[in-house]
């Protein structure tokens, strides 16, 4: 398999450290992004010029463009664009603040617009290019507890979507990581919780022992390497893909659930039209 050149954001750990060693290790080179880039110093002092570290905070669109810029005048060109950078946040839809909103949405979603905007002009140029999206299975379905969350991922969902077919005839691939519950730190120290209201006190706990029932045991990054570098090497890769085992049936309850819905209103559907 011939080289190529990553650009992954959000490097310090979790899938972004994980994907990037994997391609550190075959002979890729990787533009790394991190907040913090002390975090990357053991992987520079390990793979040396095969990695190049870049303080980003992926909010700063100027910022995101300037760091796609270096990685390519870097290393020549780019070939895999990993959006990772992101974090989770709890709270009801009620107690979610509006900087607390803003602010889960100027990472997790702008973040992601604004470095696949600055790749894109590279990518066409060469006519080839793949683009990672890392989502969620929270990108396709919705809980209590984590609505702003899933605002950012559906809305990644949704760009991303129409961004593979307008794409497409440049020789551009895009696709959508869709993990389960990793121990990523996504609920760890990375995240937020907003203030609770005393009034969803028994609703906390309820979806407390809710979500650990559904997520089951936390999927190591570490084993989701070997999967990442199937999906990139794919001549024809997804543009949707689940990483672990329970976002399948989670999909599927889901789903079925929504076309049931929507067939037995139909009439109702039909009525609107003035048919």
């Amino acid at each position: 398999m011939a080289e190529k050149v990553w650009f992954i954001t959000g490097t310090s750990r979790g899938f972004g450290r994980e994907w990037a060693i994997a391609a550190l290790e075959r002979g890729d080179k990787v533009a790394a992004t991190a907040r913090n880039v002390s975090s990357l110093d053991d992987l520079v002092e390990r793979f040396g010029d095969a990695i190049l570290p870049l303080s980003l905070d992926v909010t700063d669109r100027a910022a995101d463009f300037a760091a796609v810029a270096t990685a390519h005048e870097s290393f020549g060109r780019l070939d895999v664009v990993v959006n990772n950078a992101g974090y989770g946040h709890f709270g009801f839809v009620e107690e979610i603040s509006e900087d607390e909103a803003r602010q889960q949405l100027e990472t997790n979603l702008f973040g992601a617009l604004w470095v696949t905007q600055a790749a894109l002009p590279f990518l066409r140029e060469r006519g080839s290019g793949h683009i990672i999206q890392v989502s969620s299975i929270g990108g396709i379905s919705a809980f209590p507890l984590v609505g702003i969350y899933h605002a950012s991922k559906w809305a990644l969902e949704g760009f991303s979507q129409a961004l593979a077919q307008e794409v497409a005839g440049f020789g551009i691939k895009v696709t959508l990581i869709e993990p389960g519950g990793f121990s990523t730190d996504w609920g760890g120290s990375s995240s937020v919780t907003s203030q609770p209201l005393p009034a969803y006190e028994q609703l906390h706990a309820q979806v407390a022992e809710a979500r650990k029932a559904r997520l089951g045991v936390a999927g190591d990054p570490n084993a989701s390497a070997a999967a990442i570098l199937k999906i990139v090497d794919a001549a024809q890769p997804p543009l949707r893909v689940f990483f672990g085992t329970a976002p399948l049936g989670i999909a599927k309850a889901d789903y079925a659930s929504r076309l049931e819905t929507w067939e037995k209103w139909n009439d109702v559907s039909v009525l609107a039209q003035g048919v």
